[in-house]
């Protein structure tokens, strides 16, 4: 097994939660939100489609070393589930369900004459004898029996899960996860099998499966949404408190150093990093043999400067709710009575604002998996070796402008994105509602 920087990162970060989760399980000021989210049939749902993207992303943070066709390399446990999806590449550009190339082509016949037509695929469809009469028959029986097996399954998995489900949550929240939980085991179904006949979301200019692309993406998005949120929030935190609660020369001096950060250009800023960086593993090459550990680098410098530019904004909002609570009562009297500042601070001053952290962490993530993707299409965000919607995206524009146009790699691209960060949107405004205290005592 191989352990890279960023899933060690990342396996770390699911451990904390898990963690502050067993210990917050009692708390009375944790319970009332978290039984108020439960509550909230779409802020479920969307939980439940959080839950599945990170699935998907844990699975692509198990590396380990495997031999193939082409040597040692290093894979996922995704790699090896979507093996036939990673070496069954084409040629070039084939649409969605396509048994041939996007374009035509010269081609030789077994008389030694030629002929201007589609060259049938490698892989999509090499099973049909006849594109012309099969082809849309195999896809809609293939279809049709892929969607039976995929509801029968989700089927029961639903069933088992509201069996676990029924006493511990509403039936309206209950009702909603189930329908999103249906929805996701038979898509995904659908897409798996598929993808064993035909290239459900066509390929790109080399060939390769654009469906493994986005689903290799989602790691990307996962990390650059959850690492830079982990990396930004003790500066947050730290500095935001202690700018509010101790003012004076301490105020000025963190209000100097976020202020000169917001006033240089992040993108000037997170550029000058990268090419730091690609000159450090330049003059390093013996240490960065391998082409993913490469990318996996600039992947988390990339998590680093983001959470360094990312810090400022919610360290003005703790410092501003600090400098509301050091004022209140429990807190002089806490003062009065000889309590320690230190203690003061964990005790009185963190506790009360941790609601304004979990709301904005929720709020960053999308932000940040948006922010990816605008940095990878102007070639400062991840390694263009790294799969990623951004890169995606920026392949396409390229695509867009030819004739006849290829559409399918930004559609998925925009599609897992969407699905994603609108589910962390929907999320965020659920956590809001249920941590806010103003909308509490509503």
């Amino acid at each position: 097994m191989i352990i890279l920087w960023t899933d060690g990162l990342l396996f770390a970060l699911v451990f904390l939660l898990l963690g502050l989760g067993f210990y917050w399980r009692g708390k009375v000021a944790i319970k009332r939100p978290m039984q108020q989210i439960a509550r909230n049939p779409t802020g479920m749902a969307a939980l439940v489609v959080l839950l599945f993207f990170m699935l998907i992303g844990l699975l692509d943070s198990i590396h380990y070393q495997a031999t193939e066709k082409t040597g040692h390399t290093i894979i996922s446990l995704l790699d090896d589930w979507a093996t036939p999806l990673r070496q069954h590449g084409e040629k070039t550009y084939s649409a969605p369900f396509a048994a041939t190339l996007y374009s035509k082509e010269m081609m030789v016949l077994a008389d030694g004459s030629t002929i201007w037509a589609y060259p049938r695929l490698e892989f999509g469809g090499r099973h049909l004898i006849t594109v012309e009469t099969q082809y849309i028959p195999d896809v809609l029986q293939k279809t049709a029996v892929a969607f039976i097996k995929g509801a029968g399954l989700a089927l029961l998995c639903t069933g088992l899960l509201f069996a676990l489900l029924r006493h511990r949550l509403p039936y309206a929240s209950v009702y909603a996860v189930l329908a999103t939980v249906f929805s996701l085991l038979l898509s995904a179904y659908l897409l798996t099998d598929l993808s064993a006949y035909y290239h459900v979301f066509g390929t790109d200019k080399v060939g390769e499966d654009v469906f493994y692309q986005a689903l290799k993406s989602i790691r990307t998005g996962l990390l650059i949404g959850s690492l830079t949120t982990f990396i930004m929030l003790p500066l947050a935190i730290v500095f935001g408190i202690l700018a509010g609660f101790f003012q004076g020369w301490v105020d000025d001096l963190i209000q100097y150093v976020y202020t000169t950060l917001n006033s240089i250009p992040s993108v000037l800023l997170i550029a000058a990093s990268i090419l730091m960086v690609q000159v450090y593993m330049a003059k390093h090459e013996e240490a960065f043999t391998s082409v993913i550990v490469r990318a996996d680098m600039r992947l988390l410098f990339l998590c680093l400067i983001l959470g360094v530019t990312s810090w400022t904004g919610l360290c003005r909002l703790l410092r501003a709710e600090t400098l509301k609570l050091r004022e209140m009562e429990f807190v002089q009297a806490a003062q009065a009575l000889g309590v320690k500042k230190s203690q003061i601070l964990f005790r009185h001053i963190l506790p009360n604002v941790m609601h304004l952290v979990l709301i904005s962490v929720v709020l960053d993530f999308s932000s940040l998996v948006l922010a990816e993707a605008v940095l990878s299409y102007i070639n400062i965000g991840v390694d263009p070796t790294t799969y990623s919607w951004g890169n995606m995206i920026n392949g396409a524009r390229l695509e867009m402008a030819r004739e006849p146009l290829v559409w399918w790699s930004l559609t998925a691209a925009f599609v897992f994105m969407f699905a994603l960060v609108l589910a962390a949107n929907l999320f965020a405004d659920t956590v809001q509602e249920a941590f806010d205290p103003r909308r509490s005592e509503q």
